[in-house]
């Protein structure tokens, strides 16, 4: 599958703030105050190295009664920032209303959010109030992990005519804990960029991590997996910040991780290194072949099984079987230094396969053996 987006280079209208940066989008993640908002954006400026100021004017709460962001006076405060720091500015639009303030209003960037990206609907909304106009627009990943909802998003905003497009990967709602508030889940992005190369993806570290300690480490990742920017929230003083205070740097903080990131290139740099790596690829390509072989083999061992369970009556699954080659794989996985969690998924995938293979056998017994 590839995504047939019309889409036009980041680089013609955003930029890393000097050569050899990174990208960063960067901002309070609640405009609160004009002087708040004001003193982070000159903070900011001030580090040369932020691309684009970012701060929630309309917050879109799970529950009444908290916080919803100061509404549309804070545009007035966004232009205030970006006639004395020179920063484009960026807002998050939920409605058609929001799309047309902001548009008089002058915001340079504008972004749906998480909640909105999941509902069709919505987005067929703002995608019409931006008919006719030529804007950024940059589209976060669903709440939940669904890949169709987002490059469906992408899709509506993109017929629009918007052009000047981008993802941004926020992570993604999950009902196991972990160290992060939405898990990145990585693989779905790696999945967008793989049907869409084309597509600038911004990577969301604050809303990643929902604490501040992991934010170097998931901005690092982001880069390492080819993402073209950051969008780092950042607040004069997070200890007193009105939403989200735990994501949140300062700017002295934001600049300290900007100077430690380490930009890569896609392929190298050097014709030795091109060589080696062509050479190194080439016996992934033959390794592959081998383990495709291999499982077809094996598939084709698994319908001779199904055959005979259909023959015999047998059910086809059989829990201490599989208990059994779970044991005894991850053992063999761990003694290779397999990863157990990627051992794990790749027999639950080929048992998922066997299970398919023999069902399909059994619903098309002989005839001759139904009388």
């Amino acid at each position: 599958m590839k995504l047939d987006l019309k889409i036009q280079p980041l680089s013609t209208w955003l930029k890393p703030a000097t050569e050899n940066r990174p990208l960063v989008i960067a901002g309070p993640c609640s405009a609160e105050t004009e002087d708040q908002l004001i003193a982070t954006a000159h903070l900011l400026a001030k580090t040369g190295k932020i691309s684009a100021l970012r701060a929630g004017i309309w917050k879109p709460r799970t529950r009444p009664g908290e916080f919803e962001g100061i509404g549309s006076i804070g545009l007035k405060w966004l232009n205030r920032a970006k006639e004395e720091t020179g920063l484009p500015t960026a807002v998050e639009v939920a409605t058609a209303r929001h799309v047309e303030e902001a548009l008089a209003s002058g915001v340079d960037i504008l972004w749906v959010g998480a909640r909105s990206t999941a509902n069709p609907f919505t987005v067929q909304e703002i995608a019409d109030a931006l008919r006719g106009v030529d804007i950024p627009v940059m589209v976060k990943n669903p709440v939940n992990p669904d890949l169709s909802l987002w490059i469906g998003a992408l899709e509506r905003i993109n017929n629009a005519g918007i052009q000047k497009i981008a993802a941004i990967h926020r992570g993604f709602s999950s009902y196991e804990k972990s160290a992060f508030r939405n898990e990145p889940m990585w693989e779905l992005a790696i999945q967008l960029k793989t049907i869409c190369p084309e597509l600038p993806i911004i990577n969301d570290p604050s809303h990643i991590c929902g604490n501040r300690e992991l934010i170097p480490y998931i901005s690092q990742k982001a880069f390492d997996m080819d993402m073209q920017g950051v969008m780092i929230e950042s607040h004069l003083d997070p200890s007193v910040a009105w939403t989200d205070a735990k994501q949140q740097l300062t700017p002295s903080a934001l600049s300290d991780l900007i100077d430690h990131l380490t930009l890569r290139h896609v392929e190298p740099q050097n014709a030795a290194l091109s060589d080696k790596l062509a050479e190194l690829r080439n016996k992934i390509d033959q390794l592959d072949d081998q383990i495709i072989q291999k499982i077809s083999e094996r598939m084709a061992v698994v319908e001779k099984i199904g055959e005979h369970k259909r023959d015999n009556d047998v059910t086809i699954l059989q829990v201490n079987r599989w208990d059994e080659i779970m044991h005894k794989r991850t053992a063999f996985a761990k003694a290779l230094k397999l990863d157990l969690n990627f051992t794990a998924k790749l027999l639950e995938l080929m048992h998922s396969e066997s299970i398919r293979k023999q069902t399909e056998i059994m619903n098309n017994k002989p005839v001759a053996e139904e009388k």
